[in-house]
């Protein structure tokens, strides 16, 4: 097993971005959403779950549903029966309709744009508030998920016991000038080159920067 690493210095940081940046300027999320409201539903459906399943259960919802009115005229059986093929479907799909009456009531059906307000609905925990933050709004959050969780201990990016800590140290860190985008390349370099299990070593752009002991040949 591979010792903790230590924090990655300045310039080799901006390296690893400076790549990925140049690899893909414009990274984008992955689930598919037409509106804040169902981007909102779509990330919170999307715990312990993957994008791609999401968004074929979102897909049909989101044409009928794009609205927190409209998702509530659907009835929480009919938003159980769209989304039955992700996991914990039945509470997601309470909690959608609790959220979904959260905006209409308090928010005139319109999306808080604050942290705290956004952490305040239910299902919508920091990570979901974060990504909501910085897809739709702009801000430069960092939401940590287990992709980045592991690229910032294995790499040397953003080493941290906790999310919370993986977190601060993106944002303290990584260059000002990288940072709205930082998370999503990191997501991405997770989902499709460092793996959990057989991490892509050979092919991996930024392998002479890593500080991951255990790589794949």
């Amino acid at each position: 097993m591979s010792k903790a690493v230590k924090q990655l210095d300045y310039h080799t940081i901006r390296e690893i971005f400076e790549r990925f940046h140049a690899a893909d300027p414009e990274p984008k999320g992955e689930l598919e959403h037409v509106n804040v409201y169902t981007l909102v539903v779509a990330v919170a459906l999307s715990a312990q779950a993957t994008d791609a399943g999401v968004n074929k259960a979102t897909r049909a919802l989101f044409q009928i549903a794009d609205t927190p009115q409209k998702m509530l005229d659907l009835g929480l059986e009919g938003v159980t029966d769209h989304i039955k093929t992700i996991g914990l479907f039945r509470q997601k799909a309470k909690n959608v309709m609790k959220l979904s009456q959260i905006l209409v009531d308090e928010y005139g059906g319109e999306v808080p744009n604050s942290r705290a307000a956004l952490e305040s609905l239910p299902g919508v925990g920091r990570k979901t508030a974060n990504v909501v933050l910085n897809m739709w709004w702009g801000m430069p959050t960092q939401a940590v998920d287990t992709h980045i969780f592991r690229i910032g201990n294995r790499t040397g990016i953003a080493p941290g016991k906790d999310v919370v800590a993986v977190e601060r140290a993106v944002e303290d860190h990584i260059p000002a000038d990288y940072q709205h985008h930082a998370h999503h390349w990191m997501i991405l370099h997770g989902r499709y080159h460092c793996k959990a299990r057989k991490p892509m070593c050979p092919t991996c752009l930024i392998r002479d920067l890593c500080q991951f002991e255990d790589k794949t040949q």
